[in-house]
């Protein structure tokens, strides 16, 4: 397996999918690539539809083409943002089987549909222990029921992707797979045979007080902790803490929820990071962007740009020390709008951080995402502010 990763800021797709393609050339050597992971910003858009073709004519056929169009682009260990820029990261997988995807909303099963259902729409056999890259337009595509349905036809596999984001109109993003471009619906590839992919997800919070148990909810109302209301409970926490922490519990306070109730200790990653959405002063109720269950462990969270680069530091570590007989190939890296220079101020921090911890020499490619897909508790969820990696490397 070997993998390599560019990026090009040339005036025209054509010049900077060509100067990509002589990069990663020169790694690759003679190494035909098996898949073609590209990635675009909205300066090509008139050329979206040109660049399947593009990219098999630089590589040849035998490398499936998958992407999007991203409102930042990263690549060859770089994040470029806020302006034009193209990545291609390519892999040559012996002894895998890459599998294209292809879905529009309207072809979607029914949530309640069985397990077989899915399989087919995806055209994926579970038999095959699949893992999943996925793609999806969201101002035309369901990416929550695909991610509900995927779980339910594929509990075992991993899931990770983003959501397209150069646009904010319908039919305005561009979907890349094998030679053909769309404007709506969600694309992806399965990957099978001689590959493992591993998923780390930075949701960029850290914790204050004490992990909690829910004892009243209603629907995504959190009524009781710990059978005190929760806005008594945010009140004592705010008493206690510091003035850093009083300024962010203002507007940067979030629950983290355990998803899985074997959990009783968590840790940074064990969390579903929501925001709070709303308090009433009088019933002392929140409002959290999530569906909640009496019994669950939550955590009250915040997030600027010191915790988030402590989380991203915590969770790669973790994955470091676990993995360090198993050295990564390559990466891909889907990250949210909402961080790169807009969080840290400057470039290249989730990069840098994932090259100090996982490996310098790890080729890693990616966009600025309109929303994160990767895994908590062995679930897969859409999240927001977040940078999720997957992560690829030889089963044997």
């Amino acid at each position: 397996m070997l993998w390599a990763s560019a990026l090009s800021q040339q005036t025209t797709l054509r010049a900077a999918l060509s100067e990509c393609a002589a990069s990663v050339r020169a790694t690759m050597g003679d190494a035909a690539p098996d898949l073609a992971v590209v990635f675009a910003s909205s300066e090509y858009a008139s050329d979206y539809a040109d660049l399947p073709a593009m990219v098999a004519d630089l590589l040849g056929e035998q490398a499936l083409t998958l992407g999007c169009s991203g409102g930042g682009i990263i690549g060859g260990g770089a994040e470029v943002e806020q302006e034009p820029a193209v990545s291609l990261t390519v892999a040559s997988l012996p002894g895998v089987n890459v599998k294209p995807i292809r879905l529009e909303g309207d072809a979607l099963p029914d949530l309640d549909a069985a397990p077989d259902s899915w399989h087919e729409a995806v055209g994926v056999d579970p038999a095959d222990e699949p893992q999943f890259v996925l793609l999806v337009d969201p101002m035309s595509f369901p990416a929550q029921n695909l991610l509900l349905g995927m779980d339910y036809a594929f509990p075992r596999a991993a899931k990770i992707g983003g959501l397209a984001s150069a646009a904010q109109g319908a039919r305005q993003n561009g979907l890349f797979l094998g030679r053909d471009y769309h404007d709506s619906g969600a694309v992806g590839v399965a990957l099978s045979g001689n590959i493992i992919v591993e998923t780390v997800v930075a949701q960029g919070c850290r914790p204050i007080g004490q992990p909690m148990h829910i004892t009243k909810s209603d629907r995504n109302f959190l009524v009781e902790l710990d059978g005190q209301q929760p806005l008594n409970v945010l009140r004592s926490l705010f008493q206690q803490s510091g003035q850093r922490d009083r300024d962010l519990m203002q507007h940067s306070l979030f629950l983290g929820v355990v998803m899985d109730a074997l959990i009783d200790r968590p840790e940074q990653g064990d969390f579903l990071i929501r925001n709070v959405m709303g308090m009433d002063q009088r019933s002392g109720v929140l409002a959290i962007g999530e569906m909640l269950k009496e019994g669950q462990l939550v955590q009250f969270h915040l997030r600027d740009a010191d915790t988030s680069a402590e989380d991203l530091t915590a969770v790669l570590e973790r994955y470091a020390v676990d993995n360090r007989e198993n050295p990564a190939h390559g990466a891909l890296l889907f990250s949210c709008l909402g961080r790169g220079k807009y969080l840290y101020g400057k470039s290249n921090h989730d990069t840098e951080v994932f090259h100090d911890k996982v490996g310098a020499a790890v080729p890693l490619g990616g966009f600025f995402c309109n929303g994160e897909i990767g895994p908590v508790s062995g679930a897969t969820f859409l999240h927001g502010y977040t940078s999720s990696f997957g992560i690829f490397r030889p089963r044997i």
